[in-house]
């Protein structure tokens, strides 16, 4: 059986929790009844927090060449078009998630991709609802190629938060990858964006405000 927890979250699944449990035995052995059942009380809800923060649930990844998955939990900030040269090479359509504390900080693959490069930036922590934090905030590029037609290029932007302090990555350059595929993940909040070449012809099927999740929402159809 799977354990329920990312390996991305290893040591702070098992370090979290013991250093919980430490402050819970020592506060009652020293607090008075009522001040220990409210401290015992907050340490709890810190604990489950912890754990669940780093919850890895399975999921049933749509097996569908033509579309473009979401690559993050959370909910829709922005779409537009933006000019992105790096990766995309010119005109971008960007889609913008935020995920606040209690989503799941998975960061999955869009579709089945080839990795062609990775660039990590130091950056500032705003708060990962304003899009100007894709630009100014700490953050990791992981550019892709379509294995499927059209082998367009993509690129999955990994943001901290206000919060996060912590960006993961275990894709390497010339890896492929499944669609829906784990590769990584933020921890403590955060943003996530995905870059794909703007076409007329190509609508994103989500909307602002829309909740998503990794691995299973539709973002594009081709």
């Amino acid at each position: 059986m799977k354990i329920p927890f990312t390996k991305y979250g290893l040591p702070q699944v098992l370090v979290f929790p013991a250093v919980i449990l430490m402050v819970m035995v020592i506060a009652g052995m020293t607090l008075s009844e009522w001040v220990l059942w409210t401290v015992q009380g907050l340490l709890f809800a810190v604990l489950v927090w912890v754990l669940a923060f780093f919850r890895d649930p399975e999921r049933k990844v749509p097996q569908d060449r033509n579309i473009l998955l979401s690559p993050a939990d959370g909910l829709i900030s922005d779409i537009e078009a933006v000019d992105e040269e790096t990766v995309i090479g010119g005109k971008a359509l960007r889609i913008g998630i935020f995920l606040n504390v209690f989503n799941v900080h998975i960061n999955r693959t869009p579709c089945a991709v080839r990795i062609d490069n990775i660039t990590y930036r130091k950056g500032e922590f705003r708060n990962a609802l304003d899009p100007e934090s894709a630009r100014v905030n700490e953050s990791n590029d992981v550019a892709m190629t379509r294995l499927d037609s059209p082998a367009d290029k993509l690129l999955v932007r990994q943001i901290s938060g206000a919060i996060a302090r912590r960006i993961v990555c275990a894709a390497k350059p010339e890896q492929e990858f499944s669609g829906g595929e784990r590769f990584g993940m933020i921890k403590f909040g955060s943003r996530t964006e995905l870059y794909l070449p703007f076409r007329e012809d190509l609508k994103p099927v989500v909307k602002i405000g829309d909740k998503v999740k990794a691995g299973l929402t539709v973002f594009i159809k081709y």
